[in-house]
């Protein structure tokens, strides 16, 4: 049985962003400007908005357009002062668990060293 339940259950909280990036080897949290940031040496891979109801994430500049357009009530664009970034952001209530992992690990592994990313096994 699904339910509206099994969905609240499943979204995924500002706890997992989190926990599931500080397990990704060489990746910290920084504060700043009063947001949290998850960095890999001076690189940001994952941000979250003031609210934390946003996660702006690393992600292919080319390819963003065609994932905005796939799930506009999950992916948006990234604000205007960081279109020029390969970035975009995720409305983090409208996103499960497993698939957090998966962005969170690409965007990590856009900042790693080819080596470092291919070495790991999450």
């Amino acid at each position: 049985m699904s339910g509206v339940g099994d969905r609240l259950a499943a979204v995924a909280t500002v706890h997992d962003v989190r926990r599931i990036a500080l397990a990704l080897p060489r990746a910290y949290e920084a504060v700043v400007s009063d947001r949290v940031k998850f960095r890999v040496g001076r690189l940001v891979f994952a941000a979250l908005s003031h609210d934390e109801s946003l996660l702006g994430f690393g992600y292919p500049r080319e390819e963003r357009s065609a994932l905005v357009a796939s799930d506009p009530d999950k992916f948006r664009m990234p604000e205007r002062r960081d279109e020029r970034y390969n970035w975009v952001q995720l409305r983090l209530a409208a996103v499960d668990e497993s698939e957090l992992v998966e962005l969170l690990t690409d965007a990590w592994g856009m900042c790693v060293p080819k080596k470092v990313r291919d070495g790991y096994r999450g």
